[in-house]
């Protein structure tokens, strides 16, 4: 009969077990998720949306599509963000364009971003929307879009240049992101 000191190594080794396994199955689904998120295939809409951060890496993706679907209306979500220049100096150059549409979120993240392109579909009237998000914000930002926004909307993400370590770091902010989305749903799309 084994003694209480030979059987606590053996549960502290399931315990281990247990939990290298649950982080196995979180990262092979966080890579699923949040590096490679499910793509469409653009089709033309009534305007292609950039949400604001990592604007460098996402506002080319945006101008391609508009270019290759030639969709008039460019929307660029302002922050005034270190990682939003190029979207920001964007807005500020040509504020007369009648083809770009410029907001500042509020509050500053995607929550108060959703809720702004709700507001600009029902004030143009819009029935469809691009959005475009880095590929690990794929799946909250189109579950708050989906929530918030009463038009279709289809997610195009663009590809981060990232170290492993920044991905790591991207994998656990998204969960807990896209956990809070799916139990605090953020609008009501009866407007």
């Amino acid at each position: 009969m084994p003694t209480k000191t030979a059987a606590l190594p053996r549960v502290l080794t399931r315990i281990l077990v247990a939990a290298a396994a649950a982080f196995v199955l979180w990262l092979l689904l966080a890579i699923q998720f949040f590096a490679s998120p499910p793509q469409v295939s653009p089709h033309r809409t009534d305007a292609i949306v950039v949400l604001g951060g990592l604007s460098r890496e996402r506002l080319p993706v945006a101008q391609d599509l508009r270019d290759s679907l030639g969709i008039p209306v460019l929307v660029v979500s302002t922050t005034g963000l270190a990682g939003n220049i190029e979207g920001d100096e964007l807005c500020q150059g040509d504020e007369n364009d009648p083809k770009l549409v410029c907001f500042r979120p509020e509050p500053l993240n995607t929550r108060g971003e959703a809720d702004a392109v709700a507001g600009l579909v029902a004030k143009y009237g819009w029935k469809s929307v691009t959005v475009v998000t880095s590929d690990y914000h794929v799946m909250r930002a189109g579950t708050l879009m989906h929530q918030c926004v009463a038009a279709d909307v289809q997610m195009v993400g663009s590809e981060p240049d990232m170290t492993a370590g920044a991905w790591l770091d991207r994998f656990v902010v998204e969960t807990g992101g896209l956990m809070d989305v799916w139990i605090q749903p953020e609008c009501d799309r009866r407007r």
